[in-house]
C-alpha cells in the first residue's frame, strides 16, 4: 500500500510545499505552514492522464441569446445597491469585516425581510446557538420573521438537510471558517477545510438556484482570512468597513460578477439595528457659515455614487532641529508625501520644518486620485491660515511635474455638489472646459498646481 505523502499548506495563501519552512516562499508570511495529509501516490495515479475517458461537453457560441439573471431584492436599498440590484439565483457572495462591525446583524435583517416577502430563507450559524440568534432578532424587532434557523458546523449535515426538502431562495452561512467537511482531514478553519466546505456549498447553490452568502473572518490586516482562492470561487465579495466607535458603516463591493465594483452602501448603527443612509454626503460634511482654515470639501466617487467628504489639514511649525511628523487618517500616507514634495519643489512652499496632520472627516476612507487637489488646497489653507471659501469644492489629480490632470466623471461630481448647495468648483482646466455650462456651479480651471496656489494666496 502506498504511503501518503506529507505536504505543508500555507494558511495565508494556500500554497503547498513538500517540506516545512519558517517562511512561505509565495506570500512571505512567517509560521503559516501547517502539515496536512496528502493523497496517496500510486503508479496508476502517477501515469494516468486526463485526455481520454471523460464525457464530451457542449460548446456554445458566444453570440447566443442569453437572458439577464433575475434579482431578489433584500428590502434594504443600500444592500441592494452594493450587490448591483439584489441577490442573483445560484450566486455565491462572500462578506467580510472586523468582529462586531455588524455583518450578522445586516444579514439577519436582510434574511428576515426576504422571508417576510415570501422568500424561503435558511440561516445557519456555526458560531452562535439558535437561541442567541433568536434573541438578536427580537432586539431588532424581527422575531416574527419566518426564517428557518439552525446551528450547525457539519457541511454534510447542512447539505443533507437542505437537499431533503425544497431548496431555500437564500442560504446564509455564518461563518465559513466554522464549517467542517468530513471528506478532508484537519480542524475547521484550515485552508483545506475552508476550501472544501465552500466548494460543496457553492456547488449546491449552483445546482439548486439558491443564493448563498458566506460570512468570512478577517485578519489583522483587514483582509478576509483563509485562502485567497476563496475570493476567486465566489461571485461577489463585499467588505463591511467602519470603526466600531463610529456610528456609520460602509458596505463596499470589491468584486461582483453581476454588477459594478466599488459600489457602496452606507448604514448607520442604531439601537434597532443597521439603518440605511439615503444621502451619505450629508454625513461627512460639517455645515458652517464661516470658512475654517485647513478644511476643503472633495466630491469623491464610489462606483456610480458621488459622495462629498471634508478633508481637514493641520500644519504646526516646529523649533529648528526637531523631526517633523506626518500623520494621515483615511488617506494614503505615500500620496501625502508626494503632494508635499510637489508643493515644495513646484510652488515654493516649505513644509520641511512643520508637522502635517491630515484627516478625512467622519471615518471615511478615500482612494480616489482626484483628491490630490483638495488635499493640496487644505494644506495650503492650513499653512497660510487662509480659509477656502465654504461654498467651494475642489478635485483634480496632481502630477509630479505640477500639472493638474483631469479626472473621470467630472460632471457627475459637480452635479452632486450643486445639489447640496455649493456654488463654486476649483478644478483642472480640462474639467472646466468639458463641464462648462452643464451645471449651476461657477468653475475655475487651473493648468498647474502653481497657478492654483497663486490663486489661493492672492499672488499675481
Amino acid at each position: 500500500m502506498a504511503k501518503p505523502q506529507k505536504r505543508y499548506v500555507c494558511q495565508a495563501c494556500g500554497s503547498v510545499s513538500s517540506r516545512w519552512q519558517g517562511q512561505c516562499a509565495d506570500c512571505s508570511e512567517w509560521n503559516t505552514l501547517v502539515e496536512e495529509a496528502g493523497a496517496a501516490v500510486t503508479p496508476f495515479a502517477a501515469k494516468h492522464h486526463l485526455q481520454g475517458g471523460g464525457r464530451t461537453i457542449l460548446l456554445s457560441s458566444l453570440d447566443a441569446d442569453v437572458t439577464l439573471p433575475d434579482r431578489m431584492a433584500t428590502g434594504i436599498a443600500e444592500f441592494d445597491r452594493a450587490l448591483g440590484g439584489g441577490f442573483v439565483e445560484g450566486s455565491a457572495t462572500l462578506i467580510g469585516g472586523d468582529p462586531g462591525i455588524g455583518k450578522s446583524t445586516l444579514l439577519l435583517q436582510a434574511a428576515a425581510r426576504m422571508a417576510m416577502a415570501g422568500r424561503g430563507v435558511a440561516y445557519v450559524s456555526g458560531e452562535e446557538a439558535a437561541d442567541q440568534v433568536r434573541l438578536r432578532a427580537r432586539r431588532l424587532g424581527l422575531g416574527n420573521a419566518p426564517v428557518q434557523l439552525a446551528s450547525a458546523t457539519s457541511t454534510r449535515d447542512i447539505l443533507t438537510t437542505l437537499s431533503s426538502a425544497t431548496p431555500p431562495d437564500l442560504l446564509v452561512i455564518d461563518s465559513i471558517q466554522t464549517m467542517h467537511s468530513d471528506l478532508i482531514e484537519g480542524a475547521p478553519g484550515t485552508v483545506s477545510q475552508v476550501r472544501a466546505s465552500a466548494q460543496e456549498l457553492i456547488r449546491f447553490a449552483k445546482e439548486r438556484g439558491t443564493a448563498l452568502v458566506l460570512v468570512g473572518h478577517v485578519t489583522k490586516d483587514g483582509t478576509i482570512a483563509g485562502p485567497r482562492v476563496l475570493e476567486h470561487m465566489v461571485d461577489t465579495v463585499l467588505a463591511f468597513e467602519g470603526e466600531r466607535s463610529h456610528q456609520y458603516r460602509i458596505l463596499r463591493a470589491i468584486k461582483n460578477r453581476f454588477g459594478g465594483t466599488d459600489e457602496i452602501g452606507v448604514f448607520s448603527m442604531q439601537a434597532e439595528g443597521l439603518a440605511e443612509v439615503a444621502n451619505p454626503s450629508a454625513l461627512f460634511l460639517t455645515h458652517r457659515e464661516e470658512g475654517v482654515t485647513g478644511a476643503t470639501v472633495f466630491p469623491a466617487l464610489e462606483g456610480t455614487r458621488p459622495v462629498l467628504v471634508e478633508i481637514q489639514a493641520l500644519v504646526v511649525r516646529l523649533a529648528s532641529g526637531a523631526t517633523p511628523r506626518r500623520a494621515v487618517v483615511g488617506w494614503d500616507s505615500g500620496r501625502l508625501a508626494m503632494i508635499l514634495a510637489v508643493l515644495e519643489a513646484r510652488c515654493g512652499l516649505s513644509f520641511s520644518t512643520a508637522e502635517v496632520y491630515l484627516n478625512i472627516a467622519g471615518g471615511y476612507r478615500v482612494q480616489d486620485p482626484a483628491a490630490d487637489l483638495a488635499v493640496a488646497a487644505a494644506l495650503v489653507s492650513a499653512l497660510s491660515e487662509r480659509p477656502v471659501p465654504p461654498e467651494s469644492v475642489a478635485f483634480g489629480e496632481v502630477a509630479l511635474s505640477g500639472e493638474l490632470r483631469p479626472v473621470a466623471h467630472g460632471p457627475l461630481r459637480l452635479k452632486e455638489a450643486g445639489k447640496l448647495g455649493f456654488e463654486r468648483a476649483l478644478v483642472p482646466i480640462g474639467v472646466a472646459k468639458d463641464a462648462k455650462g452643464e451645471g449651476p456651479l461657477r468653475l475655475t480651471g487651473f493648468r498647474t498646481l502653481g497657478q492654483f496656489v497663486d490663486h489661493m494666496l492672492g499672488r499675481g
